[in-house]
């Protein structure tokens, strides 16, 4: 016969913890296990939440961080939404140490105030995964890659019926003055589009995604792995401590900036990482052609510049000058009697006595023959340039000429194989914006969409601390698949 066990409260107080525990979703199991969120946050972000008020707080900064981190994670793309969430799901609410939710205006307010601490905070957590990415695969991390974009602010000239109310006027206009069919009122309304929002000037006209918009700027560096390294808003307080930047002014509109474009914002935004990462030193810098200028490659690759060893930037269509061979589309020295032939590179770099680096380029038509028991070159050409058997041979240094030969040369396997990785600091842009739902914030504030750049990267490197922590590294670009089990 069964005999009843006397239950002691120690036991029903275990039972309870032990389902609380077994209720709890796999996946805020593995965050609270594995991620140490007081150890994240500085001390100084600490006193500066609680001593702002003056009296003691209703809500943990744990709680607010983690909020908002979640909100990411899950693709919540609206606080008033995560608000709703919070509220109908305990699991999430405790997890967060939340008693009592803030309201929406509140979370705002947290972002205003410390968005610097929020980038202190990112900052951190750069320094924290920075081993991680050089265990993964250390070439990839040694691989900086620069690219630019905007968060379109929550302002009337993003809304169709903007232009579509210009377009209106002008096809009145063009019927009642009776203008010919040589007046185009579509072309006339995209001309007359301001070059900055009403609501805010530090909100510029952008191209972005293939369409026109009014956003904020940002620059973005990740590694080769695809991991965020650094976060720039080009705001006007980035404007004011970069006195060295010139804006140019529009021709039509003298009294107006300028967007900052993306090769005068690389070298400050360099600047300030290496600033604030002293310890990790890339050997490889990628970029898209708008880097193309002596400047940047003497800044990049020069002894007093950043220290990279190469970089893979296209050459755009300004012209190539280079004495005694002219060159081709991507830098490569041609035959002087045939510009179609490009020389061939032999050896990939070499070096002289002096020890200064060279490329060594030799005659397209240029084969190795045998002779008397002796491997020699021998040219084929029947038109040749010079007097030697061999053929012409032409000598690059590098360091004379950076932005023909930087580093590396274009056009081969090592350039094509090493430049499709730039793609994945576009991959990491989409991901931001669309899972992270930078895209989709009803904002027009800059403190605000600062902090959502630091906040959406926060997430990242968060997700990479967890993969490496559960040993599933294939997750460290999104956790969606742990999400969903």
């Amino acid at each position: 016969m069964f005999k009843p066990k006397q239950l002691t409260l120690n036991d029903i107080y275990a039972g309870c913890i032990d389902s609380f525990d077994n209720d709890k979703p796999g996946f805020l199991s593995l965050l609270s296990e594995h991620i140490d969120l007081d150890a994240l946050i500085h001390k100084g972000f600490v006193d500066r939440f609680y001593k702002w008020t003056g009296r003691p707080r209703k809500y943990p900064l744990t709680g607010f961080i983690m909020m908002l981190i979640i909100q990411r994670l899950f693709s919540i793309p609206t606080d008033r939404l995560l608000l709703i969430v919070l509220h109908y799901s305990k699991e999430l609410r405790e997890f967060c140490g939340f008693d009592k939710l803030p309201d929406a205006s509140m979370i705002t307010r947290f972002k205003q105030k410390f968005a610097d601490d929020l980038g202190i905070m990112f900052d951190r957590l750069v320094d924290l995964t920075e081993p991680i990415c050089q265990d993964i695969d250390e070439g990839l991390a040694r691989v900086t890659i620069f690219d630019t974009s905007g968060i379109e602010a929550y302002v009337r000239e993003n809304n169709p019926k903007f232009i579509d109310t210009l377009i209106r006027g002008l096809k009145a206009w063009k019927k009642a003055q009776g203008i010919d069919e040589g007046f185009d009122p579509y072309k006339a309304a995209y001309s007359r589009m301001p070059s900055h929002a009403a609501a805010e000037p530090a909100i510029k006209q952008m191209h972005i995604n293939g369409h026109f918009c009014y956003a904020y700027k940002f620059g973005i560096v990740t590694n080769g792995l695809g991991i965020v390294r650094d976060i720039t808003l080009y705001d006007e307080e980035f404007i004011a401590a970069h006195p060295e930047i010139e804006i140019e002014k529009k021709e039509d509109s003298p009294d107006e900036d300028k967007t900052l474009g993306d090769a005068k914002s690389l070298i400050p935004t360099l600047e300030g990482f290496f600033e604030r990462h002293p310890s990790i030193k890339p050997s490889v810098f990628i970029g898209d052609s708008s880097f193309d200028s002596a400047e940047i490659y003497a800044k990049l690759l020069g002894k007093d510049g950043f220290g990279f060893d190469k970089a893979f930037i296209p050459l755009n269509s300004r012209g190539l000058k280079y004495p005694d061979c002219p060159l081709n589309e991507n830098g490569v020295p041609c035959c002087p009697n045939d510009t179609s032939l490009p020389m061939k590179p032999e050896s990939g770099k070499s070096n002289f006595k002096c020890g200064r680096p060279t490329f060594k380029f030799v005659c397209p038509k240029m084969k190795w023959v045998t002779v008397d028991g002796k491997s020699c070159r021998r040219t084929s050409c029947e038109n040749p340039c010079t007097d030697s058997p061999c053929g012409r041979m032409f000598y690059v240094y590098p360091e004379k000429d950076l932005r023909t030969f930087p580093g590396t040369i274009r056009g081969t396997d090592e350039w094509d194989e090493t430049y499709k990785v730039r793609g994945t600091v576009e991959k990491s842009i989409n991901h931001f914006k669309g899972s992270f739902c930078l895209a989709g914030r009803k904002s027009r504030n800059a403190l605000t969409s600062k902090a959502d750049l630091y906040l959406a990267g926060i997430t990242q490197l968060v997700s990479v601390l967890l993969a490496d922590s559960i040993h599933k590294r294939d997750y460290i670009r999104s956790l969606k698949p742990l999400i969903a089990a």
